[in-house]
């Protein structure tokens, strides 16, 4: 009873997420979904034109309340299939985590706010007003088209240089004001009459808006004026070239994708087998190589060897191995650091050295030597210190495997 009543949970929760092509009920339920939102979003506006709410007030009241009652049912299902959408949690922390997310918050407030009034009359007015974050639910349907979700991902991949734009946008105003207010304060003291009264003025000529409600009289204002006007245009082109750039590089992608397949990249290192390497003397097909990596080609003072399995290696062979790229949203970022002399590293064992928890050492190259390091090496003059860190070190050499 158990394993059936658990395969019909997860069936349920198969119905209820964004289903694919060939499962028809879960199509079905994504489509009713997606005419709920709408239609409860229609009945909204309507309702707020005196005409149409005087000759079908009461149908569009009963339209409400049953798209409600399909979104509490629908939050709901959700919570209780919650253990399907974290596979990897209990259940308990599963519910807890789709409760707290950003989709979860907004199923709620979608419903939540209709019926509170039930039960706290006296918040009526507030809680219509939060019935406005009803229009969220409508990021639900960005999760069942591509084409939509094409937003959320570009702005999701860019948003480093989005909060970037938006910083400098913000320093900007603010310098805006400051420079306005000194210029014009004694000509407009009602107008500009503190530091920041000119944030106003300085956010819509920045973003190019220029309503004309505030603006300057003095000579230097008026030149100052045209100056911010025109950084204004530069400004607001910043964030919107980098989502243009982000709306091409993500629709080449998914173009690319559903012509030529999944593409990933192969990364490439050159292994020169000298004097004492154990893979002297070995078959290819006994290295063993991990999965994911496979032997390229092997070069033999001037012969290119295709590397079957019978094929020995032998010394001052040169070999090259692939393996896949890293599948991360980040790559590996290493520093190298070339120790000298004065360096404080030099001299002491990596154990006592004061390194942040976030960083490890991951090879010290010594001479001609590649050693894996532990807690009692020595750091020696000319050291090349090969470490995987978060941190910025001023003379490290960063690049990216």
């Amino acid at each position: 009873m158990n394993k059936k009543w658990e395969k019909r949970r997860k069936r349920l929760f198969e119905i209820i997420e964004v289903g694919n092509y060939y499962d028809k009920a879960s199509k079905a339920y994504d489509y009713f979904s997606i005419i709920a939102i709408v239609i409860n979003l229609i009945v909204s506006v309507l309702y707020t034109f005196d005409e149409i709410k005087a000759d079908f007030g009461q149908l569009m009241l009963v339209i409400e309340q049953i798209t409600v009652a399909i979104f509490a049912v629908d939050y709901i299902l959700r919570v209780f299939t919650a253990k399907y959408l974290y596979p990897d949690e209990k259940e308990g922390k599963a519910i807890k985590k789709y409760v707290f997310s950003f989709t979860g918050i907004i199923d709620l407030l979608s419903f939540l706010p209709y019926y509170l009034p039930i039960f706290f009359p006296a918040g009526t007015v507030a809680f219509r007003m939060i019935r406005i974050v009803r229009i969220l639910r409508l990021f639900r349907i960005n999760a069942y088209h591509d084409s939509l979700s094409v937003i959320t991902e570009v702005l999701s991949s860019k948003k480093q240089q989005l909060i970037s734009s938006v910083f400098i946008i913000l320093i900007l105003m603010l310098a805006s004001s400051l420079c306005m207010y000194s210029l014009e304060h004694e000509a407009q003291p009602e107008v500009f009459s503190n530091a920041f009264s000119g944030i106003w003025w300085a956010t819509s000529t920045l973003l190019t808006v220029g309503y004309g409600d505030i603006y300057p009289i003095t000579t230097l204002g008026k030149i100052f004026g045209i100056f911010i006007s025109f950084l204004g245009v530069g400004m607001v082109a910043i964030p919107t070239g980098i989502i243009s750039a982000g709306f091409v590089n993500q629709y080449t992608t998914i173009k690319n994708k559903a012509l030529y397949g999944y593409k990933r990249d192969m990364h490439f290192i050159k292994i020169h087998i000298k004097d004492g390497d154990r893979w002297i003397g070995m078959r290819v097909a006994d290295l063993k190589l991990p999965s994911g990596m496979v032997m390229a080609v092997i070069k033999r003072k001037k012969q290119i060897l295709v590397p079957r399995g019978d094929v020995v290696l032998q010394l001052d062979d040169i070999i090259v191995i692939g393996a896949e790229a890293y599948e991360d949203e980040e790559n590996i970022n290493l520093k190298e650091i070339m120790i000298q002399d004065e360096n404080p590293w030099c001299g002491q064992k990596i154990k006592d050295l004061n390194i942040s928890k976030y960083s490890v050492i991951v090879l010290i190259k010594r001479k001609n030597k590649a050693l894996i390091p532990n807690g009692n090496m020595i750091i020696q003059d000319n050291d090349r210190v090969f470490l995987y860190t978060q941190k910025y070190l001023a003379e490290a050499k960063e690049f990216e495997v």
